[in-house]
């Protein structure tokens, strides 16, 4: 961490209890720094919270928020926070607008009256939508095809129109597609009725799913099937920890992909599954989802010079090695 972190420079860490917040919340553990953890657990678990830094509630209240701020006098915060399974948001927009979009812009409106130097915000390459030729730069046009990319860009208007007007300072990281837990197995995707193809490729492995469907299998890639670029979230949650470190140190706003910048296909992702398990896993090729692009890989350099990120689990079978010991122990010890 910077030097110029201070004793009372307490991290508020919204969503904490879910997938990548808890990786974030272990590692600024790890680093020694002041974490309080706010999450309502309606998709997070008590479990993956250390035991005494967890708040539960909503980023909605803005008493508890302004609370919360005031008293453990919070000069970053990381959110998290928010409802992420694209085709409920499609069905259900006006919640992803609600808990993604107006919980956000209470949280803004509190940090700022509060006085909070530093703003960290998990967004998505869903932002982009279908970019032309299946590479996103920061520069790439933003054109969500879903409510959920809106709610998140719409989020991340907000962060660029609270720069121009207050003193507080973000970082808005857009990720790609997250897999992986804790290499040291401590901690991982809980998620019930997940979506991401390496969590439910893993489930299908160990036996909580009967199969594996593949959602396209005529794409214009090599395999017929969609590429996208898979990040470790250990590498993921090291970027929100060197964000940190870029805007105390007086770094400006910015917003950055998080990926590794090359992608694999679904069918690359599956095989690795099964190297990793030796489980032939059945799988079922079903039609095109509306929407899916064919590929959608990370154009990453910014992020590495920008905040001096170094990944280290860039990898395929590193990254399903450790989701699939995470749903062995998920069978052993159910989460919480």
């Amino acid at each position: 961490m910077s030097s110029s972190s201070s004793a009372r420079d307490t991290v508020l860490v919204s969503g904490g209890a879910g997938y990548i917040g808890s990786h974030v919340v272990r590692q600024l553990c790890e680093a020694g720094e002041r974490v309080v953890v706010l999450d309502d657990l309606s998709t997070g678990f008590r479990s993956a919270v250390p035991d005494g830094l967890l708040v539960t509630g909503n980023t909605g209240d803005r008493e508890l928020v302004t609370g919360l701020l005031t008293s453990h006098r919070v000069a970053t915060i990381l959110h998290f926070a928010a409802h992420t399974i694209v085709p409920e948001s499609v069905s259900d927009p006006l919640k992803y607008y609600g808990n993604n979009t107006c919980a956000t812009r209470n949280l803004l409106e509190c940090a700022v009256r509060a006085g909070v130097r530093n703003f960290i915000f998990s967004s998505t390459a869903a932002v982009y939508g279908i970019p032309d030729t299946g590479i996103a730069s920061e520069d790439t046009p933003t054109a969500p095809i879903n409510p959920y990319g809106s709610s998140k860009l719409m989020s991340e208007w907000m962060l660029r129109d609270v720069d121009l007007a207050h003193a507080m300072r973000h970082v808005s990281l857009r990720y790609f597609n997250v897999a992986g837990a804790d290499p040291g197995g401590r901690i991982g995707q809980s998620t019930r009725k997940a979506t991401l193809l390496t969590k439910v490729a893993c489930e299908a492995a160990v036996g909580k799913r009967p199969h594996v469907s593949i959602y396209g299998t005529d794409y214009p890639t090599p395999d017929g099937t969609g590429i996208r670029d898979y990040i470790h979230v250990e590498d993921l949650a090291t970027a929100h920890i060197d964000a940190l470190t870029y805007l105390r140190d007086g770094g400006k706003s910015a917003t950055l992909n998080c990926g590794y910048g090359h992608g694999y296909s679904v069918r690359e992702v599956l095989a690795a599954v099964e190297r990793n398990s030796g489980v032939t896993l059945v799988k079922k090729e079903e039609p095109r989802r509306a929407g899916d692009p064919p590929t959608l890989v990370a154009a990453a350099d910014r992020i590495r010079s920008a905040l001096g990120w170094k990944p280290r689990f860039d990898d395929l079978d590193v990254i399903v090695s450790t989701a699939l010991r995470w749903e062995q122990r998920l069978l052993r010890q159910p989460a919480e």
